[in-house]
């Protein structure tokens, strides 16, 4: 509103003068009034972000995202009832539950599929460190552009940088979560009762198995990530502090 009034007082003040000069020095003038009328109708904008500015941001809103993310996936049936991040039988072992389960007798390879699930829950805490580890040692070479950035720009670099060494880290972790939720238990059950890859060692299912699971709960942690990373760029009630105001307010 104040900026509309602006306009029309300059409209007021300079009209009289440009209608008395002549042809050639109207359109001279014409175009200046019409840059001072741009100036006025132009949003304000805040002070310039600088990089480190616009890195911490980034820090910040991915660390969130991060423990969010974690956190709910880490709770029970937080991949297993999720039908996004849902973790299915890998290769061989799905192809197989698919052709037993109209025979009545998949029910060794669903307890496996469950099972799995939960080894990626409970090994969520430990991804939640894993990832906070990689997002406060990630250097961004131009964290501005990622500021001004697609949506998930900053989820999508990250991932680059960190997926290969976060897979390596948490692969223990998920073995010992894999055993302890009985899955590789599970496994063996499923493989005495039914005729599961004749001739394959045991011990190469189970590899099999860790492998496919921390992959595909990598790829539901950055997807969730993506999401929240989206939120804080189009909401501004999800910008909880003064820095993500100022870096994401101004994209």
């Amino acid at each position: 509103m104040r900026r509309s009034v602006m306009a029309m007082a300059v409209l007021a003040v300079f009209a009289p003068i440009f209608a008395c000069a002549p042809a050639a020095a109207q359109q001279d003038r014409q175009s200046v009034l019409a840059g001072i009328l741009k100036g006025i109708s132009r949003p304000a904008t805040g002070p310039a972000i600088s990089q480190r500015d616009a890195a911490a941001g980034l820090r910040e809103a991915l660390q969130g995202s991060v423990v969010q993310v974690t956190t709910r996936l880490g709770r029970v049936d937080g991949f297993f009832r999720d039908p996004k991040v849902h973790i299915p039988l890998p290769g061989t072992l799905a192809s197989a539950q698919r052709g037993l389960r109209p025979l009545g007798m998949a029910g060794p390879l669903d307890d496996l599929e469950l099972k799995m699930n939960r080894a990626a829950e409970a090994a969520m805490p430990q991804a939640k460190t894993l990832f906070l580890d990689a997002v406060r040692s990630i250097t961004f070479s131009d964290a501005l552009s990622i500021v001004r950035g697609g949506d998930d720009a900053a989820t999508r670099y990250l991932r680059e940088k960190s997926q290969t060494r976060l897979a390596e880290l948490m692969r223990p972790y998920m073995e010992s979560a894999l055993r302890q939720s009985g899955a590789f238990s599970a496994l063996d059950a499923a493989v005495a009762r039914s005729p599961i890859n004749a001739g394959v060692a045991v011990s190469n299912l189970r590899g099999e198995i860790v492998n496919f699971a921390v992959s595909k709960a990598l790829d539901g942690a950055f997807a969730y990530v993506a999401e929240e990373e989206r939120a804080i760029r189009h909401d501004h009630a999800r910008r909880t502090s003064d820095l993500l105001r100022r870096v994401f307010g101004q994209r």
